[in-house]
């Protein structure tokens, strides 16, 4: 079995092996060729006009940056998982491996190699890129490892079937230069090139978003333990305890994502009373907090352009965004549109926007076709030109 380097995918830091990248480096390395699609960007990017003139008039507030070398884990458990150092006695899934509905097996050492992820299902998708489906030199891993063959994710990853690949690209960038922090993909992106950066962003933007888990309110949750490979489980023969102020979010079947199989998917439970919560706070601004959400992301929460789809994505990776737009630690040059949206907002607020928008089914708009190339990329080096002239 292979466990990653850190002792957790959230906290990246302690295992660079290099000095950071600056943002206007990356910004101007991770762009997208040119492509056609110039009719249907007038609009899309008109639209992003207007978000970003309503955003402009939300009280600025101010909001730290961490840097790398600051950061630190939140200490939420529920949302920022680390795997439990006791491990509890399970059967071990010895010889081959099989899910549901494929003619394919393999065994769990081969599932677990993160370099060498299954792909059950071959005929659902395009051909993989190398970089998705092996990775790359470098400590790069394949991205399917995490994402899945799907694109769908876990819930301690996040969901990318059909994010546009011009935010991707961005986020590659931010992660690249050290201005996304959390998240394994600091490690990921150390040494990922130009052209894998690219071919990896949009073989997962033409996939198909499908829906993923199941949004249950309760008052009670099982008892769970954090694996090996990050992912919540339930604890065989624990019981059940209150689910308090969280969101708990738990596969289908628990084999099925041991097998990292596609077509498994999870229930998040979340506290009775937040799906209507969030629909209210994401309806309305509640009540003058924020803006109403489809102003930037959509009338159906599918994203538009580079403001990345977020309808029927994971609870928990919902929750952990807000609270890193919050906290700082995601600081990127589109990040900086999030800092006023989230200021006034508390976890509750978070956790019950989270619910209610995981609770969507997912969205495909026109913002979904990728940005053409030479705006994305005037805009990136832009602002990287921008940056450099501020220093």
């Amino acid at each position: 079995m292979k466990i990653p380097k850190s002792e957790n995918r959230f906290d990246s830091y302690n295992s660079c092996k290099r000095a950071r990248k600056t943002e206007e480096q990356t910004l101007g390395n991770f762009i997208l060729p040119n492509s056609n699609g110039r009719r249907e960007s007038v609009a899309i990017f008109g639209r992003i006009f207007v978000c970003t003139l309503v955003l402009a008039f939300i009280p600025l507030v101010k909001i730290a940056a961490q840097s790398a070398q600051q950061w630190k884990l939140p200490d939420i458990p529920w949302a920022f998982p680390i795997r439990d150092k006791v491990q509890p006695v399970i059967d071990e899934r010895k010889g081959p491996q099989h899910v549901p509905g494929s003619a394919k097996s393999y065994t769990q050492d081969q599932i677990d190699d993160l370099q060498n992820p299954p792909d059950w299902f071959p005929d659902e998708h395009a051909p993989m890129p190398k970089v998705v489906a092996h990775g790359a030199d470098g400590g790069v891993l394949g991205c399917a490892s995490c994402h899945l063959a799907s694109g769908l994710g876990h819930p301690e990853s996040a969901n990318l079937a059909g994010v546009s690949a011009a935010y991707i690209l961005r986020q590659l960038a931010d992660f690249k230069a050290k201005n996304r922090m959390g998240e394994a993909m600091n490690d990921m992106t150390e040494n990922l090139s130009d052209e894998d950066a690219r071919q990896a962003s949009e073989w997962f933007a033409a996939l198909k978003p499908n829906v993923w888990q199941t949004v249950v309110e309760t008052d009670r949750v099982p008892k769970t333990f954090i694996n090996m490979h990050l992912m919540r489980m339930p604890l065989p023969g624990a019981g059940d305890e209150p689910i308090g102020k969280r969101i708990i979010e738990l596969p289908q079947d628990p084999a099925g994502a041991e097998s990292r199989d596609p077509h498994s998917g999870f229930v998040a439970y979340v506290p009775k009373g937040s799906i209507a919560k969030g629909k209210e706070f994401v309806t309305t601004g509640g009540n003058g907090k924020t803006i109403q959400c489809a102003i930037c992301h959509g009338p159906s929460l599918g994203g538009l352009a580079e403001v990345p789809a977020i309808a029927g994505h994971s609870p928990m990776y919902l929750f952990r965004q807000l609270y890193y737009f919050k906290d700082g630690s995601r600081h990127g040059s589109m990040g900086a549109l999030m800092k006023g949206v989230v200021a006034q907002m508390t976890q509750d607020d978070m956790l019950a926007i989270a619910s209610y928008v995981g609770s969507l089914p997912p969205a495909s708009e026109e913002s979904f076709l990728t940005a053409p190339g030479g705006q994305t990329s005037a805009s990136l080096v832009a602002e990287a030109n921008k940056q450099k002239a501020v220093k």
